[in-house]
């Protein structure tokens, strides 16, 4: 596996463990001595991470998430996502994550943008 494929590995298993409820595993295997947040609803650093997810997991526990997209340049990896959150109203949203590794390859920063699936698009085309 090249470096940047293992970048790629590393950011989808980070996630995965997360969002299947398991944030502070997701921390200790995969994050850096720091770790910058820039989604607006999540505080910064280690805690912050897994806090939200920890909260997630209460509010939302049945949801889902599907890798669509995994693209790796030099430091970089971006996401793209489809998720369902499930119950109390099964949204689903399709996300754009990226994240930036350090040299021992360890995700250090996160931006997000998440937008809700629409069904009837202009173009006719599903958002993912």
């Amino acid at each position: 596996m090249t470096p940047l494929e293992n970048k790629k590995e590393t950011a989808i298993q980070f996630y995965k463990t997360a969002f299947e409820g398991n944030p502070e595993k997701a921390v200790h295997d995969y994050v850096g001595d720091d770790y910058f947040q820039h989604n607006p609803l999540v505080a910064d650093g280690k805690q912050g991470f897994i806090d939200y997810f920890n909260r997630m997991q209460r509010e939302y526990p049945d949801k889902s998430v599907r890798f669509l997209r995994a693209i790796a340049q030099d430091d970089l990896v971006a996401l793209h996502t489809h998720q369902v959150w499930g119950a109390p109203d099964n949204k689903e949203y399709i996300t754009m994550d990226f994240f930036r590794f350090d040299t021992k390859g360890k995700i250090v920063e996160h931006w997000d943008s998440i937008q809700e699936v629409i069904e009837d698009t202009k173009s006719g085309r599903t958002m993912f």
